[in-house]
């Protein structure tokens, strides 16, 4: 049996949004951040991507094989 591999994005909160707006605030919260250097990990997904989009400036992404 093959083994499928698909790309997954490891994302941490390098910076606080607090400040930020409400909406920014709650990309970050739907990104599943809750706490400063916290590393989450998700499929790379064009959903994933425009949120990732939105706040660059408060996160690190990093690209990897799942």
């Amino acid at each position: 049996m093959a083994k499928e591999t698909f790309k997954t994005l490891r994302i941490k909160l390098v910076k606080s949004p607090i400040g930020y707006s409400k909406r920014q605030k709650g990309t970050i919260r739907a990104l599943g951040l809750r706490r400063m250097n916290q590393v989450v990990t998700h499929a790379d997904t064009a959903v994933i991507r425009g949120m990732i989009a939105k706040v660059p400036h408060l996160i690190q992404v990093e690209e990897g094989e799942g």
